[in-house]
């Protein structure tokens, strides 16, 4: 089984990945932030960083999803692949912030990993207004995460909407996390596990 927890930067995505994990007792596959290379640099200047960095997420990614098929167990992975493309770097690019010529190559890059990659079996969308994914931002205390700025959250938003209403590489669960704190209340992280076992056993069924 390979579930995905998707959403924007703040979302919970990589606490819910660790959660769900322990719950489950499979892997968990987080993302590459803490040793990433490129990140502090990138919210400095953006500009200059941007192409950068989504090939480093990129090549990340693409390894990730290698140890996932190897591995042969149940997964639980911190953001897929679609999203590096489709969201984040795509972002840049209409923001200006990657050139037309970048984004070609970088395009031609994800296209020849695409080939390779098998879609979740569940991907789990957490839905966060900007107040929520600023709170969230502002609660963790990530020093270079201090620079992001309302409207680049706001583009992202604005991309994962578009995403997830055309999403169909498999089952899609969308969890709107704007009033639920599943640290701190148990009672809301059980209903998402509910949420969740309904659609692994429609997967078995």
């Amino acid at each position: 089984m390979h579930i995905a927890v998707s959403g924007n930067i703040g979302s919970g995505k990589t606490t819910l990945t660790i959660k769900l994990a322990k719950h489950y007792g499979w892997n968990a596959e987080l993302e590459a932030v803490e040793n990433n290379p490129y990140l502090a640099d990138f919210y400095e200047d953006m500009k200059r960083w941007s192409f950068h960095l989504q090939v480093y997420f990129l090549n990340s990614r693409f390894n990730q999803i290698k140890r996932i098929r190897d591995s042969g167990q149940s997964v639980i992975q911190d953001r897929t692949i679609y999203e590096d493309a489709y969201i984040f770097a795509a972002n840049l690019h209409k923001s200006k912030m990657i050139s037309d010529r970048d984004y070609e190559n970088y395009l031609n890059l994800f296209h020849s990993m695409i080939n390779f990659v098998k879609p979740p079996d569940l991907l789990v969308y957490l839905k966060a207004d900007i107040p929520k994914l600023v709170g969230q931002i502002e609660k963790r205390g990530r020093h270079y995460e201090n620079s992001i700025r309302i409207d680049y959250l706001k583009n992202l938003n604005a991309h994962y909407e578009d995403w997830i209403s055309n999403y169909d590489k498999g089952k899609l669960l969308v969890v709107d996390v704007n009033d639920l704190d599943f640290v701190a209340h148990p009672e809301d992280f059980s209903s998402i596990v509910e949420r969740i076992d309904r659609e692994i056993y429609g997967l078995f069924a």
